[in-house]
C-alpha cells in the first residue's frame, strides 16, 4: 500500500540448533530445548558439554537455551538447525516477550505517574513527594502492593498481535511492526499465533490510526464550539 508509513523493528532470529527432546513418555510432557547465540566451548561446564554432546561441533557452543513446550511430538531431531525462515513469513501475527529496559531507583512521578505535591506558595521539598502511604493507627502499617519508590524496569513484558513485515532469509532477521521490549541486544521470545495476508494487517493498522485521529479531532472541535457558545452568551449577559 502506498503512502502508508509503518514503524519497524529488526531483529536478528537464528539460527536455533536443537539441544534436546523431551518426551512425553520420560519427561511427562512434549517439549524442545533450542539453543541460540555462539561462545567457545572452554568457556562452558563439563556437564553442559555432556548435555550438549551430539547437538554441537567441537568449537562454538550456544551462549542462551531456552526450552519450548509443545502439544504434539516435534518435528526436529537433535541436532538440527531451525532458521528464521523455517518458522516464520510474511503476515505471520506474533507475540514477544522480553525483558524490559532497566531505570535504576525511581522515585513515584517516574514509576507511577504520579502527580506530586501542591506547586504553591509554602510548599518545600514536596514537589515530588509520594503523600500519604497509608492511614493511622487502624490498621497501623502499609499495605501490600502500596505504590511507592523503587527499582523500575527490569521486568518481562509481553506484546500482542505484532506481525511480520519481512523476513530475510540470508542475514536471518525478521521485520516486526512496530517495536519490542528490551534493550538493543537483548534476548527475546517470538511466538506464532497465525497467519493473515500483510496488505490486510497493513490495513487495519492505518484504518486504526485513522479513526484514532478522528476522535481527537472530533473532541477538539466540541471544545471549540463550547467555547464559542460560552463566549455569546457571555456577551448577550453583558448587553
Amino acid at each position: 500500500m502506498k503512502g502508508v508509513r509503518i514503524p519497524v523493528t529488526f531483529i536478528k532470529v537464528g539460527p536455533c540448533v536443537v539441544t534436546q527432546i523431551k518426551k512425553k513418555e520420560k519427561d511427562g510432557y512434549w517439549a524442545v530445548q533450542v539453543g541460540f547465540g555462539e561462545r567457545k566451548i572452554k568457556k562452558i561446564t563439563k556437564p553442559l558439554k555432556g548435555h550438549l554432546r551430539g547437538a554441537i561441533g567441537d568449537k562454538k557452543a550456544p551462549l542462551f537455551l531456552r526450552e519450548i513446550r509443545l502439544r504434539d511430538e516435534p518435528e526436529f531431531k537433535k541436532g538440527e538447525v531451525i532458521n528464521a525462515s523455517d518458522v516464520f513469513g510474511k503476515g505471520d501475527i506474533v507475540v514477544v516477550t522480553g525483558i524490559s529496559k532497566g531505570k535504576g531507583f525511581a522515585g513515584v512521578v517516574k514509576r507511577w505517574g504520579f502527580a506530586g505535591g501542591p506547586k504553591t506558595h509554602g510548599q518545600s521539598d514536596r514537589l515530588r513527594a509520594p503523600g500519604a502511604i497509608g492511614q493511622g493507627t487502624s490498621p497501623g502499617r502499609v499495605h501490600k502492593g502500596k505504590k511507592m519508590a523503587g527499582r523500575m524496569g527490569g521486568n518481562t513484558v509481553t506484546l500482542k498481535n505484532l506481525f511480520v513485515i519481512d523476513v530475510d532469509k540470508e542475514s536471518g532477521e525478521v521485520k516486526l511492526s512496530g517495536s519490542v521490549p528490551g534493550k538493543t541486544g537483548g534476548l527475546l521470545r517470538i511466538e506464532k499465533l497465525g497467519t493473515k495476508k500483510l496488505e490486510e494487517l497493513i490495513k487495519e493498522e492505518t484504518q486504526r490510526v485513522v479513526e484514532a485521529e478522528v476522535v481527537s479531532d472530533g473532541d477538539s472541535k466540541k471544545s471549540n464550539t463550547g467555547n464559542v457558545e460560552n463566549s455569546s452568551e457571555d456577551s448577550e449577559k453583558k448587553v
